[in-house]
């Protein structure tokens, strides 16, 4: 059985847009139409790759399935069963064809391939089915891997950074289950977490889907991340600022980081300490860097001698000599 190139049929990329799809078979359908082309047996077998390659994309779920098929189609495809319902054709005007409509421009035959009953399923009426081999409703019941499934979890920063564990509850087809999921240390915003087969269940015995974790941090009052590097600020004294000295900073874990502080630290000065941010996922050992913005602390209120200290020190800032005490 081989492999049918729907996106190519209607002559539209594989990104192409719900309405991209909508046009380019309305287009093919009018040129193509039995009616428009009375007994030319190329059109009519275009007319229905056509329609068969709408009735996939032109319905998001199935579109989905069927790029989800890709290259690795055959490691999905049943050794054998029944499509999974009865079938209709999208004509995209509004109107689905009958079967009436299917044996009045079809007469006998099936205008569906097998790849398409294989994989999105459809038993053609009684009076519509193939008329050379058994009888497509004789087939027994054909498996489908179900589908993905996505669910969005908020994380703190410090759940990104150390790992953590979710219990969900997955609801499918009036079904609810509980999943727990270890989200790995290092996940960033926006990162997703596949956990294998617990998706929607397939059927005929195939396999059940995956199930996909989209991580979003919530916003922290002291740290801001930038892919593995995070980023603080400290205060510290003037004194320290010009003299240099040290500064602790809790770190994401929690513990104390001894900061150094050279001297002439600048206001907005920013530090690094390498070794103290997000870790890789999968390689905890490996951290990104903490980058710590200095902001300097003036004072408010001066005693007298250090209102005298700071006159001393302008006085030498401005080349003047010390005043003599009587």
């Amino acid at each position: 059985m081989d492999f049918k190139d729907y996106y190519a049929t209607l002559g539209v990329a594989k990104d192409a847009s719900e309405k991209e799809i909508k046009q380019a078979y309305r287009k093919l359908a009018r040129k193509h139409h039995p009616d428009v082309n009375p007994g030319n047996a190329q059109a009519e077998s275009a007319f229905k790759a056509i329609n068969e390659a709408y009735e996939v994309l032109g319905d998001a779920e199935k579109r989905r399935t069927y790029d989800d098929l890709g290259a690795s189609w055959r490691h999905d495809q049943p050794a054998d069963g029944a499509p999974f319902g009865p079938w209709t054709v999208n004509t995209g005007g509004g109107r689905t064809m009958t079967a009436d409509d299917v044996r009045r421009i079809f007469g006998e035959q099936d205008p569906f391939s097998d790849f398409f009953h294989t994989f999105f399923g459809g038993t053609a009426p009684e009076a519509a089915r193939g008329g050379g081999g058994r009888a497509r409703g004789d087939r027994q019941s054909r498996t489908r891997r179900g589908r993905d499934v996505e669910h969005d979890v908020e994380l703190t920063l410090e759940e990104a950074f150390g790992g953590a564990t979710r219990h969900l509850s997955i609801k499918h087809d009036g079904h609810a289950r509980t999943v727990d999921v270890r989200i790995p240390a290092g996940v960033g915003e926006g990162a997703r977490v596949r956990v294998p087969g617990e998706g929607a269940h397939g059927s005929g015995g195939a396999a059940s889907g995956d199930l996909y974790l989209r991580i979003h941090l919530q916003p922290h009052p002291r740290f801001e991340r930038r892919d593995r590097d995070l980023q603080t600020r400290v205060l510290v004294a003037i004194t320290t600022a010009v003299l240099g000295g040290e500064a602790d900073v809790v770190g994401i874990d929690g513990r104390a980081v001894r900061l150094r502080i050279p001297p002439a630290t600048q206001n907005g000065q920013v530090l690094r300490v390498k070794g103290h941010g997000m870790p890789t996922v999968g390689k905890a050992d490996q951290r990104g860097d903490l980058y710590v913005t200095v902001d300097v602390r003036v004072p408010r209120h001066l005693s007298a001698e250090q209102r005298q200290l700071f006159e001393a020190l302008a006085r030498l800032e401005d080349g003047a000599a010390p005043q003599q005490s009587a």
